[in-house]
């Protein structure tokens, strides 16, 4: 096992601070996002500057530079923007309309909940945001339940069960991203990882949703029209990261197509399609940003020994590959527990998680996805987390209601201790690479 310097606690000061700040703020208010998380990290990086007083100030804010911008979190920022514009051009383009519709059109009326939960997962996946599904799917969910003896819950936790599938294996997903950069590896190679991990739990999540609602039927009023060409900008840039080009390339070839297929079809015009690439690059600005400043952060809370000894202080308690990744596990955890945001949770972990699993030779795929899975399954069942906080205000329910019925982060937890107790998914072993 590798040796460490001893480091030094103190240097965790800063991202204590953050966490005081952050969970004292929510208790104080009863709202998780009252504190602006990046002026939260922006003022912890403040504390960090000041503390080392090995190096002038001036040496300091050089070092917290490097570390914002190094070539991971650039690479990072960028695939954000881009992913940002493309699911803006897209949805601006019809193409979430198409997809819920084309999916409505199928769906058995004995089937609507499973049929709910799968029309999530592909969106999800899709468009790379959970939020965006539940806004665009919980209110369709809601109107099925009105209809039926079907509750509240149920039908917003198949919804909730989706939004969290795509939001952990998507392609242009903000902690598919981050996981993949933190850890050095290709997303197609995560994404295969990852799919073989969960696939059960999803397949489990739609027979029991199918169970729980069995001898429930609904024939949908109106014709559900949709045009399936404009499906096509999501499976391009689907099958195009799968075949392994790169990320950033796929996600241009998708802005432009979606674009073209908006413009022929007047949506937008030349400006319209312009705006809509701004509109979604803002969208995605708050995130790159944060993984900028927390870059900076992590390289001064490194230099500050802080990585160190927390490091040696978990490798202590570590004894054997298993033990290292319910350590990964365990770390993801308690960062999106405490933050409430899956994303930064591993743009926090991710670092950490790459020297445990370098040290404990745990293959980069599997650390990836145990990222995004223990990030993916705690945002699914806390309460205050942005994506439960959503559906439940939509139907006027108290959050705590549908965590009962978030069966799949639930499921995926299983498939995720599973996994590491057999090693599955059992794939050869092979080197790390840069994602693209």
């Amino acid at each position: 096992m590798k040796k460490h310097d001893k480091g030094s606690a103190v240097g965790l000061i800063p991202l204590g601070l953050f966490l005081i700040m952050f969970l004292g703020t929510a208790a104080v208010t009863g709202d998780f996002y009252k504190m602006p998380v990046l002026v939260a990290f922006f003022i912890v990086s403040g504390v960090a500057l000041a503390m080392n007083k090995n190096r002038s100030f001036t040496e300091n804010v050089e070092l917290f530079a490097k570390g914002a911008g190094h070539v991971d979190i650039m690479i990072m920022v960028l695939i954000f923007l881009l992913a940002g514009a493309f699911a803006n051009v897209a949805r601006e383009m019809g193409g979430v309309d198409s997809v819920v519709n084309f999916g409505l059109s199928i769906v058995p009326p004995s089937l609507l909940i499973p049929g709910i939960f799968l029309i999530c997962c592909f969106i999800s996946l899709s468009m790379g945001t959970s939020m965006g599904t539940i806004v665009a799917i919980a209110p369709i969910a809601i109107g099925i339940a009105d209809k039926t003896a079907i509750t509240y819950p149920i039908a917003l936790g198949a919804v909730l069960s989706g939004a969290m599938f795509g939001d952990n294996l998507s392609m242009i997903s903000d902690t598919t991203i981050a996981a993949v950069r933190t850890q050095g590896i290709d997303m197609k190679d995560k994404f295969k990882f990852n799919f073989f991990l969960v696939l059960p739990a999803a397949i489990a999540t739609a027979i029991i949703f199918g169970l729980m609602t069995k001898g429930t039927t609904l024939a949908l009023d109106g014709a559900y029209e949709y045009s399936f060409i404009k499906i096509l900008p999501y499976l391009t840039v689907l099958i195009g990261a799968l075949i392994g080009f790169n990320v950033m390339l796929v996600l241009t070839v998708g802005i432009v197509f979606a674009g073209i297929l908006g413009i022929v079809g007047g949506s937008f015009d030349i400006f319209g399609l312009l705006q809509a690439v701004q509109e979604g690059m803002n969208g995605m600005m708050d995130l790159a940003l944060i993984a900028v400043v927390v870059g900076g952060l992590v390289e001064l809370i490194k230099d500050a020994g802080g990585i160190d000894w927390l490091l040696n202080t978990i490798t202590s308690k570590i004894k054997s590959k298993k033990g290292a990744e319910f350590g990964i596990a365990a770390l993801t955890s308690v960062a999106d527990i405490a933050t409430a945001n899956n994303t930064i949770a591993i743009v926090i972990a991710g670092p950490l998680a790459k020297d445990i699993a370098d040290e404990y030779h745990i293959d980069p795929r599997r650390t990836a996805s145990l990222l995004d899975i223990w990030g993916s399954v705690w945002q699914g069942i806390i309460p205050w987390g942005g994506q439960l906080l959503a559906a439940a205000g939509l139907a006027g329910i108290s959050p705590f209601m549908i965590v009962p019925y978030s069966i799949y982060p639930m499921l995926m937890a299983v498939m995720a201790i599973i996994g590491t107790l057999t090693g599955f998914p059992a794939f050869a072993t092979k080197g790390k690479r840069v994602a693209e």
